[in-house]
């Protein structure tokens, strides 16, 4: 099958409202693990263009709240979430989270971070691994007893290394590969489930 930029997923997710066809992937890992509730409070890692955040905002209703950061501005408007445009890496999270009213620990920490790709497949794969393990920190500091997590890696070998390390924090890890992901697509979510 061809690779068509604008499938059923596309199409679906303009239909919805929503401003990726990615939501789907959060759905259908949400649907399989059941890890948003209401009330929830939810950090969104790589947030842009915003579609986790909308599914995140919906699923957490009125009471709940989502933080979003992203390099890329996210122009969606949601009444229970913020949005930060930054480079995490260069954050003081500490700060944020008081500037804007968020009090740690998080219900659930979701990444959707993917470097810029460069087509050369041993480097997006290891900056990919980068941002994993970047995450996982943000999800070992802030993330409450119970809570979940989320990440998107692009498979590779340190697949395995990977999983391990979500394995030591996490009572369960699992990978799914959600149906909405393109064939064609390298990409793998790994969830934790669970925080020790």
């Amino acid at each position: 099958m061809t690779y068509n930029p604008r499938d059923r997923y596309f199409r679906k997710a303009k239909e919805e409202g929503f401003a990726a066809r990615s939501v789907f992937k959060l759905e259908e890992i949400d649907k399989k693990y059941k890890i948003f509730r209401p009330h929830q409070t939810v950090l969104d890692l790589g947030a842009s263009p915003g579609s986790w955040s909308q599914y995140a905002s919906k699923m957490v209703g009125p009471g709940g709240r989502v933080l979003g950061v992203d390099l890329s501005p996210v122009t969606v408007k949601l009444d229970n979430a913020v949005f930060i445009q930054a480079d995490l890496r260069d954050l003081n999270l500490e700060d944020i989270f008081k500037e804007h009213g968020f009090q740690p620990p998080f219900d659930l920490v979701m990444s959707d971070m993917a470097p810029k790709t460069t087509g050369i497949r041993m480097t997006d794969q290891a900056r990919s691994m980068e941002l994993c393990e970047l995450a996982l920190d943000v999800a070992r500091r802030f993330l409450k007893k119970d809570g979940h997590f989320v990440c998107k890696l692009f498979h590779s070998d340190d697949f395995g290394k990977l999983r391990d390390e979500i394995k030591k924090s996490f009572a369960k890890c699992e990978a799914v590969k959600p149906d909405s992901t393109r064939k064609i697509s390298k990409e793998i979510f790994l969830v934790g489930i669970s925080k020790k």
